[in-house]
């Protein structure tokens, strides 16, 4: 075995066997990196607590995601319970480096603590990072290498998302609409263009490793996420440059108002995603990803603008008034 992967494997076996009663603990750390947990979450930041700030983590998480599936299929890595079938504690599917949740808690947890620039969060931050990636090696779902990897894309893209917020975003939002949509449009776009250039460059996978048989279901999970992926970035970014020139819906409101309209909001995200998901077919593929990709674009487009529009057209939202654009020659 490469020593690379073999290392991994038993840094896994060390913390199995060494804590055993930090099993469950350690489950449930990981839950709170699902990407389930955080499609949750930002709805809520973004109808009721904080529209900005809701706003920038939905985009930067979801940008990140097309990059966490496009390196997966990229790199084609196993994990380690698919090399020692009894570390598995954890139910994970898709190829292994990078780490997606150490990516991802990287990311979030980093940007709230710049965003609160408090020093708890800062402790909280660096605490939860820590935990996520000794996590993923304990329930055999990552090599250390996966999640030290996963830690430095998370890095670099909050630094992305830092650097556009301070150089270019004044300037973007100064655009007029049809700009702003085309760039929403060509980033997920120009993303699949990348991620269509390497699948031509890697071929066709190695059938001759040791985790040959797990490859066709993997491979089938690594085009579906990829797909789902785009098609989320997609969606949002229409409903997020759409929302301030349409809807401008304000987050300001009694605790009872926020609260409906995140149970409002999240019944009709699930009825569409679980609705279509039993609609759409999974066969065949040429069909089957289309449909995908309509079924997560209109997913992320409800979240970042029916919703709001719903909220302020049924009053559990109140919306700044329509600056318009008055000439007059008197």
């Amino acid at each position: 075995m490469n020593p690379l992967l073999q290392f991994g494997v038993d840094a896994s076996l060390w913390f199995q066997t060494t804590f055993p009663q930090l099993e469950g603990f350690f489950q449930l750390i990981s839950t709170l990196g699902i990407e389930e947990f955080y499609l949750a979450l930002f709805p809520l930041i973004y109808w009721s607590v904080h529209k900005e700030a809701g706003r920038a983590l939905a985009y930067v998480f979801l940008l990140g995601n097309v990059v966490n599936s496009t390196l997966k299929h990229a790199f084609r890595e196993p994990r380690p319970f698919w090399l020692d079938p009894s570390l598995d504690k954890f139910p994970d599917g898709g190829y292994g480096l990078p780490s997606g949740h150490t990516q991802f808690t990287t990311t979030i947890y980093l940007f709230a603590a710049v965003w609160i620039r408090k020093r708890w969060m800062w402790l909280l931050a660096i605490l939860m990072i820590i935990l996520m990636g000794i996590s993923r090696i304990y329930l055999g779902s990552h090599f250390v290498h996966d999640v030290a990897v996963g830690f430095v894309i998370g890095l670099l893209v909050l630094g992305g998302y830092l650097i556009w917020r301070r150089r270019y975003q004044e300037r973007f939002e100064k655009r007029i609409l049809g700009q702003r949509l085309l760039a929403a449009i060509m980033v997920p776009v120009g993303f699949t263009a990348v991620y269509g250039i390497i699948r031509l460059i890697i071929g066709e996978p190695d059938m001759t490793v040791a985790w040959a048989s797990r490859i066709p279901e993997v491979e089938l999970e690594s085009v579906e996420g990829m797909v789902t992926a785009v098609a989320s970035l997609l969606g949002a970014g229409i409903g997020l440059v759409l929302e301030p020139s349409r809807v401008r819906f304000l987050v300001a409101g009694p605790i009872w108002q926020r609260a409906v309209r995140y149970l409002l909001g999240m019944a009709v995200a699930v009825a569409i995603w679980a609705g279509l998901g039993q609609v759409f077919p999974d066969d065949p593929l040429w069909l089957a990803l289309p449909l995908r990709l309509l079924r997560y674009a209109l997913l992320t487009l409800w979240v970042t603008y029916y919703a709001p529009w719903v909220f302020v057209k049924i009053r559990l939202a109140k919306a700044t008034p329509d600056p318009g654009i008055n000439l007059s020659l008197s």
